[in-house]
């Protein structure tokens, strides 16, 4: 699923809801970078965490 993630999208962490929405800052392999609300950036190896797309969003 993380191939999909490209900069722009919005996303969620699914055990982080006090994180808030998130923006997709990069994608290098399996590590994504994203700005969330209340957590500022932060990397995800998405290999381990899969991140939640929230529709209609993105670039």
């Amino acid at each position: 699923m993380h191939e999909l993630l490209e900069p722009g999208m919005l996303v969620r962490h699914p055990e982080r809801d006090d994180w808030g929405l998130g923006q997709v800052q990069s994608r290098i392999g399996t590590r994504v970078t994203v700005n969330f609300e209340h957590a500022g950036k932060v990397v995800i190896e998405a290999g381990r965490i899969e991140l939640i797309p929230v529709a209609g969003t993105g670039r």
